[in-house]
């Protein structure tokens, strides 16, 4: 009876470790997105390469409460003006739409 509760525990323990490990796998940080995107080749987390930090946008729309929308539509559209004369490229195309929500609130958390 001790083996065979001990058994059942260790299978349920086991099939919840399965599906915690497989729904994690799938859902990536915002940083893993950002490396993954191309991101980090033109935007520093806080440095300025080609296009602004992600801390400098951030401390810009800190407050903004508009911002997760406004900061996902320039993520999948592109744009230009803002920060400079540097356009950024649209990433629709390539960035499905929870993606590129998952890499505006991460960059929006980095102020």
């Amino acid at each position: 009876m001790k083996h065979q509760v001990t058994l059942s525990l260790l299978s349920a323990l086991g099939i919840a470790a399965l599906a915690f490990s497989a729904t994690s796998s799938y859902a990536a940080t915002g940083a893993e997105l950002a490396q993954k995107n191309g991101c980090m080749a033109c935007h520093g987390v806080d440095k300025k390469i080609l296009g602004p930090a992600f801390k400098d946008i951030a401390q810009k729309y800190k407050g903004n409460a508009d911002a997760v929308a406004s900061l996902s539509k320039k993520i999948k559209d592109g744009g230009s003006g803002v920060w400079g004369a540097i356009p950024m490229p649209p990433n629709g195309p390539k960035v499905n739409d929870a993606d590129i929500k998952t890499l505006t609130e991460y960059v929006l958390s980095t102020h």
